[in-house]
């Protein structure tokens, strides 16, 4: 049986990577003649947090985001381990729910881990399922973070999303699957 791997690895069979630039967060890197972006800071992965409120609303949050110069619509997301070396997926999700939201869950299920923009960057997100909500604070993010939170009946979720788009935010794509995985496994089968 022949197990040789012959996918195309852009030209460079040296796992030598370049550092063209490195910032506070982000790194530019070569590997052969792919340049691609890492984050400096954490385990390269986010966490997406899939959250619904008991009276079935669905928690988005929205801020600015520079590289697009534009408010942007989103789940609650965070960084895992950037600033806890000890980081699980579990535990970001939990934590970035509180600090965006000002939601606690009882419990969460990691339910989907891969990349992001496999082209451009090393990151991996993981879409966690957030159960059995309890407010505990407001939300809004902390330090100079500036999270507005918007609770949205579930049953109205797409149409809102799409009136944001509309008046000029930006949506950020994975609001899709996220809505999707809301009732349902990456499998296709019942949550």
């Amino acid at each position: 049986m022949d197990t040789s791997d012959t996918r195309d690895t852009g030209g460079d069979a040296s796992p030598d990577t370049e550092t063209l630039y490195e910032g506070q967060w982000l790194r530019l890197s070569r590997r052969g003649k792919w340049e691609f972006a890492e984050r400096t800071h954490g385990k390269g992965m986010a966490v997406i947090i899939i959250a619904v409120t008991p009276d079935d609303r669905v928690v988005f949050v929205d801020q600015f985001r520079a590289p697009l110069g534009s408010r942007t619509i989103e789940m609650p997301a965070g960084l895992v381990g950037d600033d806890h070396a000890d980081d699980t997926l579990a535990s970001a999700a939990r934590r970035e729910l509180i600090e965006e939201t000002g939601w606690e869950a009882a419990r969460v299920d990691v339910l989907l881990v891969g990349p992001t923009s496999s082209g451009m960057s090393n990151e991996r997100i993981a879409f966690v399922r957030a159960l059995d909500l309890t407010r505990v604070g407001a939300g809004g993010g902390i330090d100079d973070e500036d999270i507005t939170v918007h609770e949205v009946p579930r049953a109205e979720a797409p149409a809102w999303l799409m009136a944001r788009q509309a008046e000029g935010y930006e949506l950020d794509l994975k609001l899709w699957a996220g809505l999707w995985m809301i009732d349902r496994n990456p499998d296709g089968s019942p949550a």
